[in-house]
């Protein structure tokens, strides 16, 4: 079993940043790959990004391709997502996931083990 934890959200304007976090525990956090999905109200969950078991490879949505920067730190079983230039459209609940095998997937059933999800609001 995979506990993931999310923090981190909150209200920024547009423009502003955020950091979120997902801290782990139960197997070997070395050993999954991680990703990051939201889902805003009436919309079906989306990719946003992720991260290889190694940090080695990584994807990103094009929709927030040099905005935002996936990262992971194996010491601390904790997966980042730093959010900048943040617009109304990424107001969203933002999950975490764990994906065991390989390689990276950005489909949401790929994934095995799930955050709560906190929430991300972007005012204009």
């Amino acid at each position: 079993q995979v506990q993931l934890v999310e923090s981190g959200g909150g209200l920024v304007q547009a423009g502003g940043s955020l950091r979120l976090s997902c801290a782990a525990s139960g197997r070997t956090f070395s050993s999954y790959n991680m990703g990051w999905f939201r889902q805003a109200p009436g919309k079906e969950r989306e990719f946003v990004a992720a991260i290889s078991w190694s940090g080695g490879n990584i994807y990103y949505a094009d929709s927030v391709k040099g905005r935002f920067t996936i990262s992971r730190d194996n010491v601390k079983n904790t997966v980042y997502l730093q959010m900048n230039s943040l617009k109304p459209e990424d107001t969203a609940v933002y999950s975490c996931a764990a994906r065991f095998e390989d390689p990276l997937a950005t489909a949401p059933n790929e994934y095995d083990y799930w955050g709560q999800g906190t929430q991300v609001t972007v005012s204009s």
